[in-house]
């Protein structure tokens, strides 16, 4: 279960990356005062943390009615992961980990951003929700493996916070290209991480396709 805390703890940091969005945070809200800034980042933390923990609790169901196999979301998920890292290391800017160009332009005009693009998908994007996924895998009717999830999505959350309330200060010290350093080196330890999502896959499919095989020579 520590392995669990520790690998899900990694790649939900990974993926979020709140060194990354402090900057964004910081352009989106500037002018504002502090309070205001504050606000709408609790705010946007919040409805990201309720989003995550809707997938942690639901998603296998969701998966289960739209008749998709884990080693299949897998596979997917590692292949999403992967994309998400290859632009991670070459510091661009997607709609994977942050807003598109349009997006970007209707988030300048909107007064509270807490919502869009803050929470979704700065925060509680493509890659954490299926992140979240993969960390529940098999295991979701397992109480400690829920319990462990929650708790590292909570922590992540904290962590973003803290960034998010700190962006102005972050940017100072470390600057965008200091940012994009530390998500390179993220970016690689990510694209590891997502490799291995996409093995597990391939090997419980075939583990699933020898089983089915052998049922049915038995039969």
């Amino acid at each position: 279960m520590f392995d669990l805390l520790v690998d899900s703890l990694i790649i939900l940091l990974v993926v979020v990356d709140p060194v990354a969005v402090a900057p964004l945070f910081a352009a989106l809200t500037h002018g504002e005062s502090a309070a205001t800034k504050r606000r709408i980042a609790i705010r946007g933390t919040s409805i990201a943390g309720g989003i995550l923990v809707v997938f942690a609790l639901a998603g296998g169901m969701l998966l289960d009615a739209l008749g998709i196999g884990m080693p299949a979301f897998q596979i997917a998920g590692g292949a999403l992961l992967f994309l998400l890292a290859v632009d991670m290391v070459f510091a661009r800017h997607s709609g994977l980990r942050s807003t598109t160009e349009r997006e970007q332009r209707e988030a300048e005009t909107k007064k509270d951003i807490s919502v869009f693009p803050l929470a979704i998908p700065l925060i509680a994007g493509p890659g954490a929700l299926t992140s979240v996924l993969l960390m529940v895998g098999d295991q979701g009717d397992d109480p400690l493996v829920i319990g462990t999830v929650l708790a590292v999505i909570l922590v992540v959350l904290l962590v973003t916070l803290v960034s998010l309330i700190f962006s102005a200060r972050i940017m100072a010290f470390m600057g965008e290209t200091g940012a994009n350093v530390v998500s390179r080196v993220l970016g690689v330890v990510l694209a590891a991480l997502a490799v291995q999502f996409v093995l597990n896959g391939w090997q419980e499919g075939f583990m699933l396709i020898e089983e089915n095989a052998s049922q049915m020579l038995t039969i």
